[in-house]
């Protein structure tokens, strides 16, 4: 990643996809947020997001934010969802300010759907959010916040030993900020729910709650899919297709 922008007081690597061509004299823009690495190292978690950037960028004539969260690539700071939270409305900050768009609209997958709908029922210049293989909250971690610091020091997003400085407080985090929670002030702004009928990591439920809980969302099952959608082409088609309908929405 090729950019840098600040969050807080840590410093985040970003890549910005930008159209070589655009029929709108404003192009909308994305914000790519890439989930927690449970089964990898947070080194490589946000290794395919500018992939994707470039794709929507290319393909789309969109503005496409890729970053990596703090504790994650070679971006600075400490796993916490407060602070992944604080880092989604610092990324829709810098693209806005870098690409003047018409609208904002966040892709989040696994753990970053859920930060990026709890962005956008804070920030009102989010225009919508897909959401791919997405907890609808954080329990099960809070019920165990000794073992997941511990996978979190394991995959390399915690790498300071004094960091938490309060395991409670950094656990009350995981109850407080909650996909589920946050989905009813994203609404009536567009949802669009994507999940693996085969999601072994996140339940088909959560799905389904996410969706009911803010009314109108768009829900789509991948049949066979397992918690692993990036590459799946059957959930990317459905991503960039409600992508290019929220783009002709807004030029009616």
């Amino acid at each position: 990643m090729d950019e840098r922008f600040v969050s807080g007081d840590v410093r985040l690597v970003a890549h910005l996809a930008r159209p070589a061509r655009s029929t709108a004299a404003r192009p909308p823009a994305v914000v790519i947020c890439h989930g927690y690495p449970s089964s990898s190292s947070a080194a490589r978690a946000a290794d395919t997001t500018p992939e994707l950037a470039e794709r929507i960028a290319t393909e789309m004539g969109w503005s496409a934010l890729a970053f990596a969260f703090r504790g994650c690539g070679e971006s600075g700071g400490q796993f916490s969802v407060a602070a992944w939270l604080e880092d989604v409305l610092a990324a829709v900050d810098y693209v806005t300010e870098q690409a003047d768009p018409s609208g904002v609209w966040l892709v989040g997958f696994g753990t970053g759907g859920a930060i990026g709908i709890c962005a956008a029922a804070r920030d009102q210049r989010v225009r919508g959010v897909a959401a791919v293989g997405t907890p609808g909250d954080f329990d099960d971690w809070a019920s165990h916040p000794r073992r997941l610091l511990e996978h979190c020091r394991e995959v390399g997003c915690i790498t300071d030993p004094a960091f938490p400085p309060s395991l409670d407080a950094w656990a009350r985090e995981l109850r407080s900020i909650r996909g589920v929670a946050c989905v009813q002030r994203l609404a009536p702004r567009p949802l669009l729910v994507i999940h693996g009928s085969e999601d072994d990591f996140v339940p088909s439920f959560d799905a389904r709650v996410l969706a009911d809980a803010h009314g109108d969302a768009e829900l789509r099952f991948i049949h066979g899919a397992g918690h692993a959608l990036r590459h799946d082409p059957r959930a990317v088609a459905v991503l960039l297709g409600w992508l290019d309908r929220q783009r002709h929405a807004l030029v009616r």
